[in-house]
């Protein structure tokens, strides 16, 4: 799917820039100027827009590892919990084994 808008996005982009050089009624040079402006806006707002990807990526595998590690820690204190149980019933059992 993202695939598809970002190929939607570029040919977009392309048939855009394709009619603006085509009906500009500027010189040559000054619609260069205008192209290589353009390109270098959209490319700007990219690199921004990766930045800011990479940055929500971080946030969410750390998210991800906060909750795994809280999982974790939650599994061994129920593990101790059912250990202490069970060890007090075995000395219960001991205590009236003695009896």
């Amino acid at each position: 799917m993202r695939k598809t808008v970002g190929l939607a996005l570029l040919a977009g982009v392309l048939v855009g820039a394709a009619a603006g050089i085509l009906l500009a009624p500027d010189k040559g040079s000054e619609t260069r100027k205008k192209i290589k402006g353009g390109y270098d806006e959209a490319k700007n707002k990219l690199k921004d827009r990766i930045a800011a990807a990479k940055l929500k990526f971080q946030e969410l595998q750390l998210q991800g590892e906060e909750n795994l590690l809280d999982g974790i820690e939650n599994a061994g204190e129920e593990v101790i919990s059912k250990l202490e149980d069970k060890l007090a019933k075995l000395k219960a059992e001991v205590a009236r084994m003695k009896e």
